[in-house]
């Protein structure tokens, strides 16, 4: 997790029932509002104990070859969790300065709302901005390399 800042989006930790969770945007009627008032935000750098999250899905490591049992033990958990629907328009392009635009549904389930289930023990980092946020639009890049999270990462890699 990471500090909130003004050009974050997306959803963050909440306290809801008692539990911390991972909630995102879309869960709120009004996102827009609601995503501004998250103050720690989600990096997606997620560590898990497998065995944990195979029990959460009532599978064991040697049903991982069995694409019958994966497929319904998928269905009985994304039963227990909401589906998002979110409506997009998508530009398409043909060259010459045609473009079209088609309206689509993106129907969706989010790794987050796994935080929600009670078998899973979830727990959460708060770590520096420079290792955990999050690129979402090209527009942000130049603000990532002033900020120095650029070299931050390049320093941890071997290229």
């Amino acid at each position: 997790m990471i500090a909130r800042q003004l050009e974050d989006r997306g959803g963050g930790l909440a306290r809801v029932n008692g539990g911390l969770r991972l909630v995102e945007g879309l869960a709120f009627a009004r996102a827009k509002r609601w995503n501004r008032s998250f103050r720690i935000t989600t990096a997606r750098h997620i560590g898990l104990d497998l065995d944990r999250v195979l029990a959460a899905f009532g599978l064991e490591r040697s049903d991982l070859t069995n694409e019958e049992k994966l497929a319904d033990a998928t269905r009985r958990l994304a039963a227990r969790m909401p589906t998002y629907i979110t409506l997009k328009d998508v530009k398409k392009r043909w060259g010459k300065g045609q473009e079209d635009i088609f309206p689509v549904a993106q129907f969706e389930k989010l790794w987050g709302d796994m935080t929600a289930l009670a078998e899973l023990d979830c727990r959460y980092l708060i770590v520096p901005r420079m290792r955990g946020q999050q690129l979402k639009e090209p527009a942000q890049l130049d603000a990532w390399l002033r900020d120095g999270s650029a070299a931050y990462i390049e320093a941890l890699c071997g290229w």
